[in-house]
């Protein structure tokens, strides 16, 4: 039988697989490691190798980075998504058009967005991409942040989420929460006055946040 700490590497392993490389990953989810954003590339490899043991606070931190359920990583055989294929540029929108993005049945047109950047891991053929407003999900993602959204990602309980609500036209951005048979949404800036929003028949998801930009 497995130890936990073996299940913790192969889960890890399959999760860096899945974003391409240990450099890529580290892109996406270095800076969100712990309090002080300090997953180094050494440190890293030595967890994917076994050099070093993948502990109960590692682990924690690593589940958050990523933006995974509590004890994600104990799983065996946990579910990972494969990487799509598909690199490139995609299209800088705005708040209504990723409202309008969910009802969309195929890729975007040439012409949607004035602005392009490109995706630093893979994606599918209608992934967006949105300046982040306001500071309801600081201090992991800051006002001006560009975020990359996948239409296609499968949400997770802890996944950060882009989502319409039925009576608004734009959408709102918050981190998926599941509860049973019961979903929510969470704003992760502790101070922000609405925490909770429980959402049950009343919203659409449009896509799971894959990664993030910083503007200098």
């Amino acid at each position: 039988m497995k130890s936990i700490k073996e299940i913790r590497r192969e889960n890890l392993k399959a999760a860096v697989a899945a974003i391409g490389t240990t450099k890529e990953f580290l892109n996406q989810f270095g800076h969100l490691y712990g309090a002080e954003g300090k997953l180094s590339a050494s440190y890293l490899n030595q967890l994917l190798s076994g050099a070093a043991l993948i502990g109960d606070g590692a682990a924690e931190k690593l589940e958050i980075a990523m933006g995974k359920p509590k004890h994600w990583l104990d799983r065996n055989n946990a579910n990972v998504e494969a990487g799509p294929e598909q690199r490139g540029d995609v299209p800088v929108i705005s708040w209504v058009q990723a409202g309008q993005w969910c009802d969309a049945a195929d890729s975007y047109e040439p012409g949607i967005a004035d602005e392009w950047l490109p995706c630093p891991v893979g994606h599918s053929k209608n992934t967006f991409a949105l300046r982040v407003r306001g500071v309801s999900m600081e201090p992991k993602y800051q006002d001006g942040d560009i975020i990359f959204v996948d239409p296609h990602r499968h949400a997770d309980n802890g996944s950060r989420v882009i989502v319409r609500l039925d009576d608004q036209k734009e959408v709102t951005f918050k981190q998926l929460v599941i509860e049973g048979d019961r979903k929510y949404l969470r704003a992760l800036n502790p101070a922000w006055p609405e925490q909770i929003i429980e959402i049950n028949g009343n919203a659409t998801i449009c896509g799971v946040v894959i990664g993030k930009w910083v503007p200098e």
